[in-house]
């Protein structure tokens, strides 16, 4: 097994570099780890000290390139919306209590390019994209409220719709998401 310390840090950015991490947030160093265990899948975490990504040790150095740079790209987009962005527990809370919906067990930030927001009925847990970290508070919520519905309806029928329209600008924070997925609107916009 071996092991390499890439360095991560980046020079500041006006807002955001070009991952989407704002610039606030320090670039933790990447240590790299080859093992012989490995041998198709990479994994990685945070570390108190850096990011630490275990890759195939027979990978080509391209192939290993390309997939600590995704990796490292997750994990920092996530702790940056950790670190930026609102608390999600306290938020959801808030509007559960607002809006007569169930409570969740624990409401996270989730690197998620699929989906805004997943929810586990079962559990009682609630995933957040990190590319929401950024969106007007309105949106958020939207999406907050939308996944507290669906602890109490796990599908999309009148009754979850029900619940989920409580929030009075559920619509036009899926206009305001249809938009954003098409590319057509600045996550910071604020109207």
């Amino acid at each position: 097994m071996s092991t390499v310390l890439v360095d991560a840090a980046a020079d500041a950015v006006s807002d955001a570099t070009p991952d989407g991490v704002p610039a606030a947030v320090p670039r933790l160093p990447v240590r790299v780890i080859r093992s012989p265990r490995r041998r198709k899948t990479a994994a990685a975490k945070v570390q108190p000290d850096c990011i630490e990504v275990r890759v195939p040790a027979g990978m080509t150095p391209d192939a290993e390139a390309e997939m600590v740079a995704s990796l490292v790209t997750r994990l920092e987009r996530k702790r940056a919306a950790e670190v930026c962005g609102p608390n999600l527990a306290d938020r959801a809370a808030e509007l559960a209590s607002r809006y007569g919906l169930a409570q969740p067990e624990s409401v996270t930030w989730a690197e998620q390019n699929d989906r805004w927001g997943s929810c586990t009925s079962a559990r009682g847990t609630i995933r957040i994209s990190t590319r929401l970290a950024r969106v007007p508070g309105w949106v958020l919520d939207a999406v907050i409220v939308h996944e507290l519905a669906h602890l109490s309806e796990p599908n999309h029928g009148p009754a979850f719709w029900e619940l989920a329209n409580r929030y009075p600008r559920q619509e036009r924070a899926s206009g305001f998401l249809e938009a954003m997925s098409a590319g057509h609107s600045d996550p910071r916009h604020t109207v």
